[in-house]
C-alpha cells in the first residue's frame, strides 16, 4: 500500500509528479474517475496507449498514474547472466516517464509515476489497488491468439484480475500502400 496520503503525496525514489491541475474540468463527466493508471513499458509500442491515457485525462479532469515494470526475467540471457542491470532500466524509464510528467504538467494534467520491479501483470494489478485507480489504460502488442498463447499477455492478465475497469488499446495500424 502506498505510504503517500491520497490528497498531497510526496515523491520519493522512482516517483515523481506535476502539479494538479488549477482549472480541471467537472468530475461530472465521468463520476468516479479520478484517478487513471496507465501501465506502459515506456516504448514506442506503448504510444497508444500513452496517448490515449493523456486524452482521457485531460477530458475527464483526471490524476494520471505511470506504472512500469521492469520484468527481470526479460533482462536474462541464456545461462542466467543479466544482459543489463535492472539499475539501469530502472534510470532509463524514470527518465522517460519524467518526460511524460513534465507533458502533464504543460497539459495541466496532473501526472505521477511508479517504477516497480516483478511480474508485470501481477505488478500492474497491484499498483492499481495500492493506487486506488478507477480505471487502467494498457496497450496491446497485437501479437494475436497464437502469440497469447506461446508468450503470454500482459494485458490480457490484467483484464482478467483487475478490481476495476481496464481499456487496452491497440497500437495504430501502418497505412496501407
Amino acid at each position: 500500500m502506498s505510504s503517500q496520503s491520497k490528497r498531497d503525496p510526496a515523491p520519493g525514489p522512482g516517483v515523481a509528479q506535476s502539479p494538479a491541475p488549477s482549472s480541471a474540468p467537472s468530475k461530472a463527466l465521468a463520476p468516479g474517475l479520478e484517478k487513471l493508471l496507465l501501465a506502459t513499458d515506456l516504448s514506442e509500442a506503448s504510444s497508444a496507449a500513452t496517448e490515449e491515457a493523456f486524452k482521457m485525462a485531460e477530458r475527464l479532469g483526471a490524476s494520471l498514474l505511470i506504472v512500469s515494470v521492469i520484468d527481470p526475467g526479460s533482462l536474462l540471457l541464456p545461462g542466467g547472466r543479466f544482459r543489463v542491470r535492472v539499475d539501469q532500466v530502472r534510470e532509463n524509464r524514470e527518465q522517460a516517464a519524467q518526460v511524460l510528467v513534465e507533458r502533464g504538467r504543460e497539459e495541466g494534467i496532473a501526472v505521477s509515476f511508479l517504477v516497480w520491479t516483478g511480474d508485470p501483470g501481477d505488478m500492474i494489478v497491484s499498483a492499481a489497488e495500492a493506487e486506488h485507480a478507477d480505471m487502467i489504460i494498457v496497450g496491446s502488442h497485437g501479437r494475436g491468439a497464437v502469440g497469447r498463447l506461446f508468450l503470454g499477455s500482459v494485458s490480457e492478465h490484467v483484464v482478467r484480475n483487475a478490481s476495476c475497469p481496464v481499456l487496452v488499446v491497440r497500437p495504430k495500424e501502418a497505412a496501407p500502400n
